[in-house]
């Protein structure tokens, strides 16, 4: 009987040690070197991500910074042009102007005429320079460059209208002056018969 109380004692003892062991063994175990290097990743990712950010608004800069170099150069070139118009239309007035005006197939009453209609797209020429020169000196307009540009552009297209006005003037009145020379020509012709 001892035996066999020594054996139950035995077999409870071991029942008892079981599900206590079995629950030791079912906890779960933490490693620290997980938890750290997940929080390095973290604060690394947040660094980066700061970083990021800051390029993002550097770009931004730098793109706002060569929009604006381009709208000045496209002022420039603008300026340019107009300029480059300008001069052609005065040489064109100062040449041809006086060569229609001094050819003896004009007649004096056509004179002012044509000199006025000339006159007039100098003037309008001058106006529009000063008014361009205006806007570009000083910011009273509140234009951004975008929008200086494209009235720069306009202007452009209107001194190339210019020019070619006056292009048509001066062929129309060489013209006149080529007939009325050609009808001086046969009309002062000698006649052999």
């Amino acid at each position: 009987m001892k035996n066999s109380t020594v054996t139950i004692t035995l077999i409870l003892t071991v029942i008892m040690l079981l599900p206590a062991r079995a629950t030791c063994q079912g906890m779960p175990v933490y490693d620290n070197t997980n938890f750290i290097s997940l929080a390095k990743s973290l604060v690394e990712s947040a660094k980066q991500t700061s970083q990021l950010l800051k390029s993002v608004e550097f770009l931004k800069q730098q793109k706002e910074n060569i929009e604006k170099v381009n709208n000045v150069i496209k002022q420039l070139k603008a300026v340019k042009e107009l300029t480059k118009n300008n001069q052609k239309l005065f040489n064109m007035v100062q040449n041809d102007l006086r060569d229609i005006l001094n050819s003896p197939y004009i007649k004096s009453e056509e004179v002012d005429r044509i000199s006025e209609s000339f006159n007039s797209i100098i003037e309008q020429s001058l106006d529009d320079l000063d008014f361009i020169g205006q806007i570009l000196a000083s910011d009273t307009m509140k234009m951004t460059d975008a929008e200086r540009a494209m009235f720069l552009k306009e202007k452009e297209q209107q001194s190339k209208e210019m020019v070619a006005e006056i292009e048509q003037k001066t062929r129309l009145y060489k013209e006149i002056i080529s007939f009325r020379s050609m009808q001086d020509k046969i009309n002062n012709r000698e006649t052999n018969y």
